[in-house]
């Protein structure tokens, strides 16, 4: 009868001696999922099975044995239960069983195949449950990372007044570890379609999870497999066939970044911005000069430039000031030492103090700049330039670059983040920057010289609406 197990027919097959199969749920390769009932306690249960056949291989037994000690340690009530784990030896079959909770719930897939449509305030009921399940399994030590998340693993309860229904994510046998992938064990694993760049080169992290909610949400919205979907620069082109606000629209942009660095980072992050109604990439900028600034803007048709003037005293710089004043004195003294001494022996000493002069000037220039100099930032339909001006002297911040080359304007808000290390909360400077070709305008941020929010946000608003370009948030 065990032998059925392999075959369609398996009512009154038994597993364990204590798990009696009603019927299959699924199968694939190797491994079969079963409804079973428990002969002791009379509830229904999940049996995922892993059987040792010609089509087997070690990465399957791997991956299910860790799915099986996840399980074990999870405790969520939208997360199937950890049960039972159990070897089967019997002449009809070898392999391994797990044994987790039922939940009575049809896939979205199963819903989407079924004719059934989602609104948008249902897809953000979808996502807000979905993410809450991430922030638990990203916020673990070691985070675990699903890295299959898609309509077919995410099972939907019934609608209960103006709920959608209870969100459940199943089917952990993709998952992974931080700690496993630290450790060089890297399994390349998901879905096509569903699964980002990164995961194809065996790395996932807990931004690979909300791509691969983002495109369940696209499948979602649009009726069509992510895949099936039209792409520009590996970013799925969905709006023609999504009929969602705006806000919707980007933050599933968001989400669906190819690139890490631009896709959001975290769950939490996600489900902060998702109710958002102004989260946009341009959002809530200033577009008048704010009260006070002494930044000169000049603008016509064919040019625009920005003039940043000098940071002015602080006590910050006195002491910059003073070591270089001693240090130039000391080198002066030095040298005019070195030139009367008896020639030829003057000339070694007098160009070994050249590389101390240098890094004297080096720091009057830096105490005059603070005082005197001026920034300047020019763009005209040639190029961009950006260049310090001290007194007269001109020296480039960063080589000037013609202006098709200008391919985006960054601007990032004031945030904060936590020092592993002693648990503090930091602030980070807001930024922002002009790329063109491979060079970075820095106005603000680390290289930059504007700490006023107030006056990045007005120059980001100026620079996009004189460039005609968004302003892009990373």
């Amino acid at each position: 009868m065990i032998g059925k197990i392999l075959g369609e027919s398996l009512e009154g097959d038994s597993l364990g001696s204590r798990y009696e199969v009603q019927q299959l749920l699924g199968k694939k390769a190797g491994r079969r999922t079963l409804l079973a009932r428990d002969k002791i306690s009379g509830e229904l249960v999940v049996v995922k099975l892993l059987s040792f056949g010609n089509d087997f291989e070690w990465d399957d037994l791997k991956l299910f044995e860790r799915e099986a000690e996840t399980l074990k340690s999870l405790s969520h009530p939208s997360i199937p239960r950890y049960l039972d784990y159990f070897e089967v030896n019997l002449p009809e079959i070898k392999g391994f069983a797990l044994v987790q909770t039922y939940i009575p719930a049809q896939t979205l897939e199963q819903y989407l195949q079924s004719g059934r449509t989602f609104t948008e305030a249902e897809i953000k009921q979808i996502a807000k449950a979905l993410l809450e399940i991430l922030i638990y399994l990203h916020g673990l030590y070691p985070p675990v990372i699903h890295r299959d998340i898609k309509p077919s693993n995410i099972l939907l309860g019934e609608r209960s007044g103006n709920s959608v229904g209870q969100v459940y994510l199943i089917d952990f046998g993709s998952v992974q570890t931080v700690l496993a992938t630290e450790s060089g064990t890297r399994t390349v694993v998901g879905t096509y379609g569903y699964m980002p760049q990164e995961q194809f080169g065996g790395r996932a992290v807990a931004a690979s999870d909300l791509y691969s909610l983002g495109t369940t949400l696209i499948y979602l919205v649009t009726g069509t497999h992510p895949a099936d979907l039209p792409q520009k620069d590996f970013c799925i082109q969905f709006e023609q066939v999504a009929n969602l606000s705006p806000s919707l629209t980007r933050w599933l942009k968001s989400l669906t970044e190819p690139s890490l660095e631009r896709r959001l980072s975290s769950a939490s992050e996600a489900l902060k911005t998702l109710d958002e109604p102004q989260f946009e990439i341009d959002k809530a900028l200033a577009v008048g000069k704010p009260a006070g600034s002494r930044i000169q803007l000049t603008k016509t048709w064919n040019s625009l430039e920005i003039i940043i003037p000098p940071i002015g005293f602080h006590p910050s710089i006195v002491f910059t000031g003073v070591f270089a004043i001693a240090w130039n004195s000391f080198i002066l003294f030095w040298t005019i030492g070195a030139l009367y001494t008896p020639f030829p022996i003057n000339i070694p000493f007098a160009l070994f103090s050249l590389p101390f002069w240098g890094a004297g000037f080096v720091m009057m220039y830096t105490f005059l700049f603070h005082l005197f100099g001026r920034i300047r930032l020019r763009l005209d339909q040639k190029q961009i330039s950006f260049i310090n001006d001290l007194l007269g002297l001109k020296f480039n911040r960063t080589r000037a670059t013609p202006r098709q080359h200008i391919r985006k304007l960054v601007y990032i808000p004031k945030s904060y983040e936590i020092d592993l290390s002693s648990g503090t909360r930091i602030e980070v400077t807001p930024q922002l920057f002009i790329w063109a070709g491979v060079h970075k305008y820095q106005l603000a941020g680390s290289g930059g010289v504007i700490n006023s929010e107030p006056e990045i946000e007005w120059l980001a608003q100026e620079l996009s609406n004189w460039l005609d370009i968004p302003i892009t948030r990373e």
